[in-house]
């Protein structure tokens, strides 16, 4: 349930707006390399016109969010004031961007942990860059001994990346090797009871400069061990990514849909991050990023299917995100009322 103890006349007003547009949904995914606990409180009811009247569609203390969404705040106020804002507006867990607070003056992992438990926030994850060219870079190429020691620390469950396997390039062999070392990677984390997983922006479903019939995100997938390499799909560059590549480079159609991918292996999908836009073709992304709630994205469909999948409810964390609010806590604030609103249809 929601910690939310206000209303919150901005969200009745896109709601009532809004009437949860969907984006069009594309065919099945094409085929694999292979074929080829919060306090109770009241909220705003939501209009019946955009919700129904069942359940939460939101599982219970699985709401997050991505800390980059709020550098701002932390890099000035430092992690307490954000942590107190967020268990106000009803967060159960947040996502790390770096472990730093800026002129708000150094912390210690161990305080910094402390500091999440006393807010009820849970650290469910962080995103470290993949590599660099400096041999001394905070990166899982570079020093993956000292970016695991960091999250266990922390008591993380998932430890991760943002960065897309363009290492080596985009050929079908240079993911391939990239995702070797996502293996490595993997098993490394799974020894010390952790998860590694990617987080996807639009690019990772263009087709490979060497076969334009592959999809490289189905190289990801094929050649990473489902039990080493989780995924965390940020569903609003998912669907820029249908959006710029449903055909392939000689204008032939390939059309996809972003949840046949979690439909189609759900255990690899323990995060999501949820991130809004409104659909802009001219755009070339297809979409402007929004606040959760103020766009196209049907989240009560998405959030709905894959929690309705066997176990689904409990499997999955959902991470609100925008790249570049104007007004970060103000975004925090009103997409977990929001994401609280939504309810079954009956």
């Amino acid at each position: 349930m929601s910690r939310i103890s206000r209303n919150d006349p901005e969200l009745t007003h896109r709601l009532s707006r809004r009437g949860m547009l969907g984006v069009a949904a594309g065919a099945t995914a094409a085929a694999l390399l292979g074929a080829a606990a919060p306090a109770s409180a009241a909220t705003t009811a939501p209009a019946a016109s955009t919700a129904g009247r069942g359940r939460p569609v939101l599982p219970p203390g699985r709401l997050g969010i991505q800390l980059y969404s709020l550098r701002d705040k932390v890099s000035t106020l430092g992690f307490a004031p954000v942590f107190a804002e967020l268990e106000k507006y009803g967060y159960d867990e947040i996502e790390f961007a770096g472990y730093t607070q800026g002129s708000a003056g150094p912390i210690t992992l161990a305080a910094l942990r402390r500091l999440a438990r006393d807010h009820g926030l849970n650290p469910i994850g962080s995103h470290v860059g993949y590599y660099s060219d400096d041999p001394n870079a905070y990166t899982f190429a570079q020093n993956l001994d000292r970016v695991l020691d960091d999250a266990q620390a922390l008591g993380l469950k998932h430890i991760g990346t943002a960065s897309g396997p363009f290492r080596y390039g985009s050929t079908v062999d240079a993911w391939k090797r990239a995702a070797q070392e996502f293996n490595t990677y993997g098993a490394a984390a799974r020894a010390r009871g952790m998860k590694f997983y990617q987080h996807n922006h639009s690019d990772e479903f263009a087709f490979a400069s060497d076969n334009p019939r592959v999809r490289l995100y189905d190289v990801l997938l094929a050649e990473t061990d489902p039990g080493l390499v989780h995924l965390e799909m940020d569903i609003y560059w998912a669907y820029a990514g249908q959006f710029r590549f449903s055909k392939r480079p000689d204008g032939t159609p390939a059309p996809f849909d972003p949840l046949d991918y979690v439909l189609a292996a759900p255990h690899r999908y323990p995060l999501f991050h949820v991130k809004d836009g409104v659909s802009d073709p001219t755009n070339e992304f297809g979409y402007r990023m929004t606040d959760v709630g103020d766009g196209d994205i049907d989240y009560q469909r998405f959030i709905s299917t894959v929690t309705h999948l066997r176990g689904g409810r409990q499997a999955h964390h959902w991470q609100a995100e925008h790249d570049n609010p104007a007004d970060s806590l103000g975004f925090a604030r009103r997409s977990s009322a929001y994401l609280h609103s939504l309810r079954e249809k009956c």
